[in-house]
């Protein structure tokens, strides 16, 4: 599974780095370091973005709480606005905002592919390529 998700990391870089922002994994993430690092971080000069990535071949996604806070204390930190990046299967990159995201009972996240496709942005969008807005 780790190595699914290195792939889909590396993807999304290079798809930041053929929108003009430079971009890497950070490939300390997730329970390697106590120091909250998001997955894939990214900046061009005016935009800087933390991601948490998440690819699944369900219908839902499961986010523990925890690592959706230290995206956001790192995204304080750096200067960067955080989102979570999701890829079901057979869908285009589309990307939260923590603060909007589902979350469960006991506080962890949930993203379900319906919600995703309705309410997250394009990859375009979160680069100031395109400004279409999402209404709730």
């Amino acid at each position: 599974m780790a190595k699914k998700g290195s792939a889909e990391e590396r993807e999304l870089v290079h798809k930041l780095w053929d929108r003009n922002f430079a971009a890497m994994r950070a490939p300390a993430s997730g329970g390697a370091t106590k120091i909250p690092l998001p997955d894939v971080i990214a900046g061009n000069g005016k935009i800087y973005l933390a991601i948490e990535v998440k690819t699944t071949t369900k219908d839902k996604i499961y986010i523990e709480e925890d690592q959706i806070s230290s995206l956001c204390e790192f995204s304080k930190i750096f200067g960067a606005k955080p989102y979570i990046g999701v890829r079901f299967k057979y869908t285009k990159w589309l990307f939260l905002e923590p603060d909007s995201t589902p979350r469960t009972k006991n506080g962890n996240y949930k993203v379900e592919k319906d919600y995703a496709l309705e309410k997250g942005f394009e990859i375009d969008e979160i680069a100031g390529i395109d400004k279409q807005m999402k209404f709730d």
